[in-house]
């Protein structure tokens, strides 16, 4: 029988022991919520499909068709898709990790285990829906006759970059919600603000040199055109992808910074 010793003011090496001895935890809950997740659906891993190609539609026709946005010389659904795809995991992720704690209340209020888990186990959950459209993705440039070319095998690079996107904010957010229930409608208002200004409908070669620093400010412009470059092969602005990458790391950093700060008060306040 193991015997959990709780310190005070562990020392960071010590806290990822924990989270690593913990790791079966983070299986029961990710395994957990993805059987809750299509248990009693109607039409079950059928609704992980709609939303992508629903956003695929809309976008489309207003983006490609009214608008009559460059493709960059893909077609216009499957650039659409590839934009959705890493989209669709973020928002799903995020929502989610967002209020993992205060849905785990009971858990998190009785039983020791860094508290990490909770929401990082929902990014697995989200990754599962991704996994599904990423397979409809595949089936699509099959039928339009796209094949990708070699930096298809940079694709899990750009997925593990679209987790840390989420896992910063994610933290930051799930802990303030702790305290301040509110926090979960603006995530719900940056989600729906945020596909606008991310490059789901069109691409980054039509935002203005003057403009490119601050577009990238927004860290999925950076996944997003990654995703694109390793399933279609449409080019890369490098200076968008070194900003992004290093606003990725900076809300990584002060995500785990406040989550660590705060986790010691979660059991009592939640």
């Amino acid at each position: 029988m193991d015997t959990v010793v709780i310190e005070a003011n562990k020392g960071e090496a010590h806290y990822w022991h924990e989270v690593w001895r913990f790791r079966e935890l983070f299986q029961v809950l990710a395994r957990r919520d993805i059987t809750v997740r299509y248990k009693q659906t109607l039409i079950g891993l059928t609704w992980t499909l709609i939303q992508p190609l629903a956003t695929i539609l809309v976008f489309t026709v207003i983006f490609g068709r009214v608008a009559k946005m460059p493709s960059d010389g893909v077609p216009y659904p499957l650039l659409v898709f590839a934009g959705a795809l890493p989209w669709q995991f973020f928002s799903a992720a995020l929502s989610n990790s967002s209020q993992s704690l205060v849905l785990n209340s009971a858990l998190i209020s009785k039983v020791y285990f860094p508290r990490l888990i909770v929401p990082a186990s929902t990014i697995f959950t989200a990754l599962f829906d991704f996994l599904v459209s990423l397979a409809l993705m595949g089936i699509a440039m099959a039928f339009l006759r796209y094949p990708p070319g070699w930096q298809i095998f940079t694709l899990p690079l750009f997925i593990f970059w679209a987790a840390l996107c989420v896992l910063g904010p994610g933290l930051l957010i799930t802990a303030l919600n702790v305290r301040y229930r509110d926090f979960r409608y603006i995530v719900g208002f940056a989600i729906q603000f945020g596909v606008f200004v991310s490059p789901v409908g069109f691409t980054s070669s039509i935002v203005p040199e003057h403009w490119r620093i601050l577009y990238s400010l927004n860290p999925m412009v950076g996944v997003i055109d990654g995703f694109r470059w390793s399933l279609l092969g449409i080019p890369l602005h490098w200076e968008t992808l070194v900003t992004s990458g290093i606003v990725t790391l900076i809300l990584l950093y002060v995500g785990l910074r406040f989550f660590r700060r705060t986790e010691s008060t979660f059991a009592d306040i939640i």
